[in-house]
């Protein structure tokens, strides 16, 4: 499973997607928790392929690329539901 939180690094959610991921990342050092700037070209290819047009946005993908999960926007889903979305 692939944890991704697609966002826009030079907004108002920059610094509390930020934080969220070393948090996460601190909790669950197993897990693979990635922050993706939409302004790059392959974070705006993901918006593209998972219909994501709001930010920030945190998908969860299975080893085939189909999506398991979406949290759309403010507030950050919880972190024990993330990771078991990652353990599954």
């Amino acid at each position: 499973m692939k944890i991704v939180i697609l966002y826009h690094p030079q907004s108002d959610h920059s610094r509390t997607v930020e934080d969220y991921v070393y948090e996460f990342s601190k909790r669950n050092p197993e897990v693979s928790l990635e922050a993706l700037s939409v302004d790059t070209r392959s974070g705006s290819n993901m918006a593209r392929t998972y219909d994501v047009v709001q930010y920030p946005t945190m998908i969860a993908l299975r080893e085939n690329g189909e999506l398991a999960q979406s949290w759309p926007g403010i507030p950050l889903p919880l972190m024990n539901e993330v990771a078991y979305f990652a353990f599954s």
